[in-house]
């Protein structure tokens, strides 16, 4: 196999990808040979990396950090401009100096998943043994193994429990895996616009998405990288059938109709007649330079098998038996690819074992996304809770200056 050289891809993106998954642009935290991560799989992986970012200052006690789980195409800046788009982070209206989660009260972590293509050990980055990318050597990787990854690199931090873990979609994901796995662990956890499993239908379009990536040429057999190769055009398209379902049809409704797209009539093309046509396309290609194809792959499969009720003799209650932690389960009235019954039943789990649960679900048109956009109502829900577990903690306000 050929080495993978930077100026071998075009356009510069992919360069910049492949970077940022060798060296990334954070934090590191390195495990040896002698520390192998026991994955779900049976498998082992060492050595590996977990890449991450911080923000603001852990206190004398180590009460105060709180981890950020990213969803799928996320990563982990969280609050600081992206290396490779330039964009303010992900969630910078939630996470920040006087923000929801404020950092100058909490410290917090954000790591990037493993599997990931930001820095953590993942398919695009090097097998230590052959030198190679691991490509789909890699071995397929569980919910409960990113949560797995982070645990390790909570203890390296010298954090015995995290004052609180929150984060939407895939994210809640791992919110719900760290409460059941770690009860001791989490003070407080904040699923947002999650669920408990993945349904038949999310399923189903994650595979179109993986099919979309595998039917490209230019994938080679998932040895893309090696051949200095992008699928651009299938993993374009997997971003802009997995973006239909983030938007309700409201959303896109109210922001192109059926407007045409710089033109007065049809083309009788095939071209982008349509405004949604257009944002979709746009959606599909500025996605391809900051995210890997394996890494979509196996963070969607990841996402298909999680199933926190299988994993605990298919009661969803017993995921969470003898619990103290202190949860709030926000869902969105227009999310359809996780609508609010599946976050009612994380509720209804919770209750069954008299867990300290609050629910709120928040009338919004936006859709999916709405936990990653200007929500007042969800910055009200996360400002107040998280404020009054602190006071139940003990955590001390912002200090003056």
């Amino acid at each position: 196999m050929n080495s993978v050289n930077p100026q071998d891809f075009d356009p510069a993106g992919a360069a910049c990808r492949l970077s940022e998954a060798q060296q990334p642009s954070s934090k590191v935290m390195r495990f040896g040979a002698d520390e192998p991560l026991t994955l779900d799989c049976g498998q082992s992986l060492a050595p590996y990396v977990q890449a991450y970012q911080t923000y603001g200052e852990l206190d004398a006690g180590k009460s105060n950090a709180v981890l950020v789980c990213h969803a799928l195409t996320g990563d982990q800046h969280v609050a600081n401009e992206h290396p490779i788009t330039g964009k303010p982070g992900w969630w910078a209206t939630m996470v920040g100096p006087g923000r929801p989660i404020d950092t100058n009260r909490f410290f917090v972590i954000c790591p990037n998943i493993l599997g990931g293509c930001m820095g953590s050990t993942g398919p695009a980055s090097r097998n230590p043994e052959t030198g190679e990318v691991y490509g789909l050597d890699f071995p397929v990787i569980t919910v409960g193994d990113m949560v797995d990854a982070q645990v390790r690199l909570i203890d390296r931090l010298g954090i015995d429990q995290l004052f609180c873990v929150i984060g939407g979609s895939m994210g809640g994901m791992q919110v719900l895996e760290w409460a059941a796995r770690h009860k001791e662990r989490v003070f407080s956890a904040v699923p947002v616009a999650s669920a408990a499993r993945h349904t038949s239908q999310n399923i189903a379009f994650h595979e179109v998405g993986r099919q979309a990536v595998m039917a490209d040429p230019e994938w080679q057999g998932g040895k893309y990288l090696e051949n200095g190769k992008v699928p651009r055009r299938g993993l374009a398209v997997a971003r802009m059938a997995a973006h239909i379902t983030y938007l309700s049809e409201q959303a896109l409704h109210l922001k192109f109709g059926r407007n045409l797209q710089d033109r007065t009539a049809r083309s009788f093309s095939f071209s982008a007649d349509f405004q949604v046509e257009s944002y979709l396309r746009h959606q599909g290609i500025s996605f391809v330079d900051r995210f890997d194809a394996n890494s979509y792959l196996y963070i969607t499969r990841a996402m298909d098998y999680f199933d926190l009720a299988a994993e605990h003799g298919a009661v969803l209650a017993n995921a969470f038996k003898g619990t103290r932690t202190r949860f709030c389960v926000v869902s969105f009235t227009s999310d359809w690819l996780y609508p609010t019954r599946e976050s009612k039943e994380i509720v209804r789990a919770l209750n069954a074992v008299a867990a300290d649960v609050s629910f709120v679900e928040i009338e919004s048109d936006k859709g999916h996304d709405a936990f990653l956009l200007d929500e007042p109502e969800l910055f009200a829900t996360i400002r107040g809770f998280i404020g009054s577990a602190a006071a139940r903690r003990g955590i001390a306000a912002a200090r003056a200056g």
